[in-house]
């Protein structure tokens, strides 16, 4: 993937932002097929490095983790996951979207790479499919990062993601896509929304453009009910490894009183909160992410 111009873009977005990147780079493009179902994930990085997973939130993809990616994977060695239903991963044919079955995927992949204990960053949806293994299978991980969500989330700020990803599915240029989404997210630059759209969008026969994810997830009334498998808090109370709860500072999902009621319930939990941002924090403040993650990972995961 280096030799191409996408990652020449990608390369001088990280120069804009102030982001540090390596000279040397591996970073390549993978499917494998595991639990009946193709998954496309990115791999980053010296095979000799510790492993870190990352998993994304809802209608977003691998992509939305590369500022992140080429930053740690000078030191790590990085795997981006499209979850199922999402990015250029297959769609799950009974639309099963559920956190269990996503769990699962993890599961799955950790074991078909070979991974020894990884540790696994997840984002909002990503997030609670973090903490569904670290109840189920606490062993395969050896510390978990977990970005604006937790077991207590805010209903007004989930229902406006909703909402947002209900109402924002096809488009006649991407021009209109990135009017829509300026509105929703004052964090980010114009410039830096158009260097990342090609990923989230298909352009259609009739020239129309359409977003990647499955939407079944959220419309399909016979579907099962998305946060099926999240942990309680009680089920996280003794984690045998740390945790990272990162919290965005303008968020309206994971508001300050639950993100305190959470870190003070799991033992082996620290919270930090990253200003300048709302949910999206690795997007929206990449620069405040890494500054907060990257002491933590040098602690549980040296380099």
């Amino acid at each position: 993937m280096t030799g191409l111009e996408e990652f020449e873009s990608l390369k001088q977005s990280a120069g804009e932002l102030g982001i540090e990147v390596g000279e040397n780079h591996r970073y390549l493009s993978h499917n494998l097929v595991f639990r009946h179902q193709r998954f496309h994930f990115l791999e980053w990085g010296d095979p000799g490095n510790s492993p870190l997973v990352l998993l994304h939130g809802t209608n977003q993809s691998s992509h939305s983790w590369d500022l992140v990616s080429l930053h740690l994977s000078s030191r790590y060695h990085v795997f981006a996951l499209d979850q199922r239903g999402h990015g250029d991963s297959e769609w799950s044919r009974g639309a099963h979207y559920t956190v269990a079955d996503m769990m699962e995927d993890l599961k799955a992949l950790i074991e078909a790479l070979g991974l020894d204990r990884p540790v696994v960053i997840g984002h909002s949806m990503g997030g609670m499919v973090t903490l569904s293994l670290a109840h189920h299978a606490p062993e395969l991980m050896r510390a978990a990062v977990v970005i604006d969500i937790g077991p207590e989330v805010n209903e007004k700020g989930t229902q406006m993601i909703r909402e947002f990803v209900g109402k924002n599915v096809e488009f006649d240029n991407l021009e209109e896509f990135l009017d829509r989404v300026e509105v929703y997210d004052r964090y980010r630059t114009r410039e830096h929304m158009a260097r990342t759209v090609k990923y989230n969008l298909l352009r259609r026969a009739d020239g129309r453009y359409v977003t990647k994810h499955d939407r079944r997830r959220f419309h399909n009334k016979d579907a099962e009910q998305p946060i099926k498998g999240a942990p309680s808090l009680n089920d996280l109370g003794k984690l045998p490894f740390p945790l990272l709860i990162v919290r965005g500072g303008d968020s309206n999902v994971l508001t300050d009183d639950a993100a305190q009621r959470f870190v003070t319930g799991v033992e082996t939990a620290r919270l930090v909160t990253v200003p300048d941002c709302g949910h999206n924090v690795a997007s929206q403040n990449t620069v405040g992410f890494l500054g907060v993650v990257t002491p933590f990972l040098s602690e549980v995961a040296p380099a």
